[in-house]
C-alpha cells in the first residue's frame, strides 16, 4: 500500500458555450475551454464536478463524444427536490458564464466484454450514451432499454433513434415498469450489464442479477441506497499514518469533517458516499461502511473506505492519509 498522499483531479476553467433543451425538465450544456483550445481527455463513464458557487459542487456525467476535445457536454435534470445544483443550472447559468470543473474522474468505466446490456432510467442515460458510441466504434454487440416517466421527459431520444431496434424506449406512463425479469432472468456468460438511474431501478436490477457471474453488473448511483447512511454514531479515533496525526471523530462529525478540522486536506465531492472521490486506504481497523459506491466484496475486504460518510466499527482506524 502506498504512503503517497492522494491528489485532487485537475481543475479546469470552462465557458458555457450552449444551453439547449434535451427533454422536458432536462437541459444539455456544452462547455468549452476558457484557456487553450482543448478540454482534458476522458473515457465513457466519466463524470466531472461542476463548482457552481461556494459550497455548491455537483457531479455530472459527460455524455458527448470522447474524441471531440473541443468541448464537453453534460445533461442536467431539474430535480424536484434540488439541493441547489440543478436549479442553479436551469435558472441561473447562461451562455458565456465561466465555471470551474474538477476532473474528469471515471468510476463507471466500460470493460471489455463479448456483449453489453445497457439499462438507463431518466437522466441515467447520460453516461450510457458514450458507452454506446464506444461499442459501435469497436463493433461490439449491445442493446439498450431506456425507461422514463413519460416519453417527453426522456433526453437525447433523437440521437438514440439512429440505432434502430437495438434501443427500446420504455415510457412508464404507457408501458409500465421495465420488464427486468425478461431482460435479466437468464444469465448470459460474457455479457456485461451497465445500469444508471434512480435508486429503485438500480436496486431492482441488482436483485435480478444476483445469479449472474461476479463482476457482470456495473452500477452508478446518483443518490445513496435507502438506509445506507443510517446507523448509530459514536466517537472513535482516527490515525492519519502519512501525516502522523491522531484525531477523535465526534458522534456528530464525519471522518472527513474531523480530518479537515485537523488541517489535513482530503478530496471530497458528493459527501454522501456515491461518487468515490474520497476513497481512502485503510491500514488498520474495521470501517463501518455506509457508502453506496463500493461492491460488497470491496466492503468485506476493508481495504478502503469513504471517509465522507462511513464510520468505524473498531475504536481506532488507521488511514493512509
Amino acid at each position: 500500500m502506498s504512503n503517497t498522499p492522494r491528489n485532487d483531479a485537475a481543475e479546469v476553467r470552462a465557458v458555457v458555450a450552449e444551453i439547449s433543451p434535451a427533454a422536458t425538465g432536462v437541459v444539455s450544456v456544452r462547455l468549452e475551454p476558457a484557456v487553450g483550445d482543448k478540454m482534458p481527455s476522458w473515457e465513457p463513464g466519466a463524470h466531472v464536478d461542476l463548482v457552481l458557487g461556494p459550497d455548491l459542487e455537483r457531479q455530472y456525467s459527460l455524455c458527448g463524444d470522447p474524441a471531440d476535445l473541443r468541448s464537453w457536454r453534460i445533461g442536467v435534470l431539474r430535480e424536484p427536490e434540488s439541493r441547489g445544483g440543478s436549479s442553479h443550472v436551469h435558472d441561473n447559468l447562461v451562455v458565456g458564464d465561466e465555471v470551474r470543473c474538477r476532473g474528469p474522474r471515471n468510476n463507471f468505466s466500460l470493460d471489455d466484454a463479448d456483449d453489453y446490456v445497457f439499462i438507463a432510467g431518466g437522466i441515467g442515460i447520460t453516461p450510457i450514451l458514450p458507452m454506446i458510441g464506444a461499442c459501435e466504434a469497436a463493433g461490439k454487440p449491445w442493446r439498450l432499454v431506456y425507461g422514463g416517466r413519460a416519453e417527453d421527459s426522456m433526453a437525447f431520444r433523437s440521437e438514440l433513434a439512429a440505432y434502430g431496434d437495438r434501443v427500446t424506449i420504455w415510457p412508464q406512463d404507457t408501458r409500465g415498469l421495465l420488464d427486468l425479469d425478461g431482460l435479466l432472468g437468464t444469465p448470459a456468460p460474457g455479457t456485461e450489464i451497465y445500469c444508471c438511474g434512480p435508486g429503485a431501478l438500480l436496486d431492482a436490477v441488482e436483485e435480478r442479477c444476483a445469479n449472474w457471474p461476479d463482476g457482470a453488473l456495473h452500477l452508478e448511483r446518483f443518490r445513496p441506497k435507502e438506509g445506507a447512511l443510517d446507523g448509530e454514531n459514536s466517537a472513535f479515533e482516527v490515525v492519519l499514518d502519512y501525516s502522523d496525526i491522531s484525531i477523535m471523530v465526534a458522534p456528530d462529525q464525519t471522518v472527513a469533517e474531523a480530518i479537515e478540522a485537523a488541517g489535513v486536506h482530503i478530496p471530497t465531492s458528493c459527501r454522501e458516499g456515491t461518487c468515490g472521490t474520497c476513497e481512502t486506504v485503510v491500514l488498520e481497523g474495521e470501517p463501518d461502511h455506509r457508502d453506496s459506491y463500493l461492491t460488497p466484496q470491496e466492503k468485506e475486504s476493508n481495504e478502503v473506505m469513504m471517509p465522507c460518510c462511513s464510520r468505524s466499527c473498531s475504536a481506532r482506524l488507521v488511514l493512509d492519509l
